[in-house]
């Protein structure tokens, strides 16, 4: 290898170095699902997701065995004052060095013409599709008890 080559693929390694995205790390966490009841046709996923990273990310796609069709939801008011559930395309942003909560009345992992019952105590499979991380696969426990806003007591 000559000099010049030696520093042309120096400078290539360099370059690529500071081109490349500084991909956020994810943590997911106090991740349950729950539907009404047995012969429900939907559930929901919810779940706490930090990124510990330094720069945001986005969460743009979900995807689950346990329903034909997955969207990321959410609630919000309407002049009327009625909450109506929401599909967001565009996904949720997480950011650097914070969270976003998918919590009950509010952001959700929404599971449409669910292929199986949803059993109290049973578990499922959910792919989180983030726009820099990529796919984070994560399973999530089914607890049809669990009260709004409260926390999970396992470890």
């Amino acid at each position: 290898m000559t000099l010049n080559s030696l520093f042309a693929a120096a400078a290539a390694a360099v370059t690529l170095a500071i081109a490349s995205p500084a991909f956020a790390d994810i943590i997911i966490s106090d991740a349950y699902g729950r539907s009404s009841g047995p012969s429900a046709k939907s559930g929901a996923a919810f779940l706490v997701i930090q990124n510990t990273g330094d720069t945001d990310d986005q969460l743009i796609a979900a995807s689950s065995d346990i329903a034909k069709r997955v969207e990321l939801h959410t609630h919000v008011e309407t002049s009327e004052g009625i909450m109506r559930m929401m599909h967001v395309e565009e996904g949720f942003t997480v950011p650097a060095q914070g969270f976003v909560q998918l919590e009950r009345g509010g952001k959700h992992v929404m599971l449409m013409g669910l292929n199986q019952a949803m059993v109290d105590g049973s578990a499922f499979s959910v792919t989180l599709t983030f726009r820099d991380a990529g796919d984070v696969t994560v399973t999530v426990p089914i607890d049809l008890k669990r009260k709004p806003n409260e926390m999970s007591t396992d470890s």
